[in-house]
C-alpha cells in the first residue's frame, strides 16, 4: 500500500516514548498517517526501572515529524492508561485535530517480577496488570466508539501488543503472563463483537525485542546482559522494534481487512 494510501487517517499509539510503541508511531508516520503519540512520560514508583520520558516522546514526535508529509501531522500527549478518563481524553484530542480515528494501538507495556506471584508487592502486581492489561482494555473503551463513528464502509483497526509470554509460562514472570495472555483474549472477543462493523481488532505478539522491557527482564533474571535472550529464538538473535511495528503498520492499513481476531506471532520463531 502507497503513502498516498493512508492519507487522511489517523492513529492513537500509547506507549510511544520509546521501543515497539515509538517505532510504530515512526512506521505509521511514513506511510502517511496523521498519529497522536501517547505516553505516561514518567516513572512508577511501583516499578523497579526507568520508564519513558517526555524528553523521549518529543524526541519521537519530532523524528515522525520529520517523515510525514505535514510536520503537525504528529503530536505528543502526556496520558496514564491506567486512566480511563485520561485515555479518553486522548481518543477526543485525537478526533478533535484530525476530525476522527481510524485506528488506536495498545503499545503501552511494563515488567517486574523477580519472585513467585505470592511474594510479589501488591502495588507492583497491580502496576503489571493496570497498565499490560488495564491499559489496553481502556483503550478499547474509548477508541472503539470513536473508530465506529466513521461512515460506513469503514476500516477501522483496534491493534495491540501482546508477547510470547502470553502463551508460555516464564517463572517469576506471573503478572506479565497474565496480563498479555488477557490481550489475547480481549483482542478475540472484540473481534466477535465487532462482526461486520468493518472495524477489525488483531494483536502482534512478539518475542524477544530489543526494548528497555527486554532489559529489565534480564535484570530479573540475574542476567549479565539482554542480548543473551538471543539464543532462545530461531532466528538467532533480538528482534528489533522497527520489525514488530512493521506488522502493527500493515495491520492498520487497508490490505489486512481479512483479518480479525488475530494474535500475530512476530517472535523470531520463539512459539516454535
Amino acid at each position: 500500500m502507497s503513502q498516498q494510501g493512508h492519507q487522511g487517517r489517523v492513529a492513537l499509539v500509547t506507549g510511544a516514548a520509546r521501543g515497539i510503541g515509538a517505532a510504530t508511531v515512526l512506521a505509521l508516520a511514513e506511510r502517511g498517517w496523521s498519529v497522536l503519540a501517547v505516553d505516561l512520560a514518567a516513572d512508577d514508583p511501583a516499578l523497579g526501572y526507568a520508564l519513558g520520558t517526555s524528553e523521549q516522546l518529543d524526541a519521537v514526535v519530532a523524528a515522525a515529524g520529520a517523515k510525514a508529509t505535514d510536520p503537525g501531522a504528529v503530536r505528543g500527549f502526556i496520558a496514564d492508561v491506567r486512566e480511563g478518563e485520561a485515555v479518553q481524553a486522548a481518543v477526543d484530542k485525537a478526533v478533535g485535530t484530525w476530525g476522527g480515528l481510524d485506528a488506536a494501538v495498545g503499545a503501552a507495556g511494563v515488567i517486574a517480577g523477580g519472585v513467585p506471584l505470592w511474594e510479589m508487592p501488591v502495588t507492583t502486581r497491580q502496576a503489571v496488570l493496570d497498565i499490560c492489561l488495564g491499559g489496553v482494555v481502556n483503550l478499547a473503551h474509548a477508541a472503539v466508539p470513536a473508530l465506529l463513528a466513521r461512515p460506513e464502509p469503514r476500516s477501522g483497526r483496534f491493534l495491540a501488543v501482546a508477547s510470547a509470554a502470553a502463551t508460555k509460562g516464564l517463572p517469576l514472570l506471573a503478572a506479565y503472563c497474565a496480563a498479555k495472555a488477557g490481550v489475547a483474549g480481549l483482542i478475540r472477543a472484540l473481534a466477535a463483537e465487532l462482526g461486520s462493523s468493518g472495524v477489525t481488532a488483531n494483536a502482534v505478539s512478539p518475542g524477544s525485542t530489543d526494548t528497555g522491557i527486554l532489559v529489565e527482564t534480564a535484570r530479573i533474571y540475574g542476567m549479565p546482559e539482554h542480548t543473551r535472550f538471543r539464543h532462545q529464538q530461531p532466528v538467532g538473535r533480538l528482534l528489533e522494534p522497527t520489525e514488530i511495528a512493521s506488522v502493527l503498520a500493515f495491520l492498520a492499513g487497508p490490505d489486512s481487512s481479512a483479518m480479525t481476531g488475530a494474535v500475530v506471532p512476530v517472535d523470531g520463531g520463539l512459539a516454535l
